[in-house]
C-alpha cells in the first residue's frame, strides 16, 4: 500500500531500489554515519555478524512484514527515492505498539519531507494497521530528528542509557512518543498542518 500526500510518497521497499537507494546511501554516509545503527563486536564465544548486503536487508524486512512484525518503507519525494522508513518491533496482544525509524537524503533535508512520512506512517499504523501507541528513539545530539517528532507532537517519556549500537559504540536514547487517542480526530498529519498553518 502507498501512502501520498503532495510530493511525499511512502511505498513499500522492493528489491529493484536497489540501485536508487544504494546511490543515495553512498551519497549520504557521512552525512548518516553518526545516527545508524551498527554491528556490535562479537564475543569471544559468539559468531561474527556482519552488515547485510541489500538483498538480505530487503528479504528480512519482508520477511518481518509478513509475519506482521514489521511495515518497511521507501521515502519518494517527487517521484525519486530520498530516503527510508521503517515501523518496527510490532506488538501485539494487550501492547499493540511499533516503533519508527527513518533516515532521508541530506539534499532534501529541511523541505518537510520526513515529518510528512512519519505522520502518514504513525496515521496509517493508528487508523489502518490498529496500533496503540507509536515510539521514537532519538539519540540526544541529532537535533534534527528531535525537531521532527517535535513537530508532530510526540511527547518526550525519558532517557533510554545505552540503548542502541550506533557508530561504534552504544548510544544513549530520547524516547518520543504518541499514543492513538491524543492524535484523534485529525490524525498526525493534520494535526502538524494545522499548526504549521498557525505559526508565521
Amino acid at each position: 500500500m502507498d501512502l501520498v500526500d503532495g510530493d511525499v510518497t511512502l511505498r513499500p521497499i522492493k528489491l529493484r531500489d536497489q540501485r536508487a537507494w544504494r546511490e543515495v546511501n553512498r551519497r549520504n554516509r557521512e552525512w548518516l554515519r553518526p545516527w545508524e545503527a551498527t554491528v556490535p563486536p562479537p564475543l569471544p564465544t559468539g559468531p561474527v555478524a556482519h552488515r547485510p548486503t541489500y538483498r538480505q536487508m530487503v528479504r528480512h524486512l519482508r520477511a518481518e512484514a509478513n509475519a506482521g512484525r514489521m511495515l518497511p518503507f521507501v521515502i519518494e519525494y517527487q517521484g525519486r527515492l530520498v530516503g527510508q522508513l521503517t515501523v518496527a518491533g510490532i506488538t501485539w496482544g494487550s501492547m499493540c505498539s511499533g516503533h519508527v525509524g527513518y533516515w532521508v537524503d541530506r539534499d532534501v533535508a529541511g523541505r518537510g519531507v520526513m515529518p510528512t512520512s512519519v505522520a502518514l506512517a504513525v496515521d496509517h499504523c493508528f487508523r489502518t494497521v490498529g496500533l496503540h501507541r507509536i515510539e521514537v528513539c532519538i539519540r540526544p545530539e541529532n537535533g534534527p530528528s528531535r525537531r521532527v517528532v517535535e513537530k508532530l507532537g510526540f511527547r518526550e517519556e525519558g532517557l533510554r542509557p545505552r540503548y542502541l549500537h550506533i557508530d561504534g559504540a552504544w548510544r544513549d536514547h530520547l524516547v518520543f512518543a504518541l499514543t492513538s487517542e491524543e492524535v484523534v480526530p485529525d490524525g498526525v498529519l493534520g494535526r502538524w498542518r494545522r499548526r504549521s498553518a498557525s505559526q508565521p
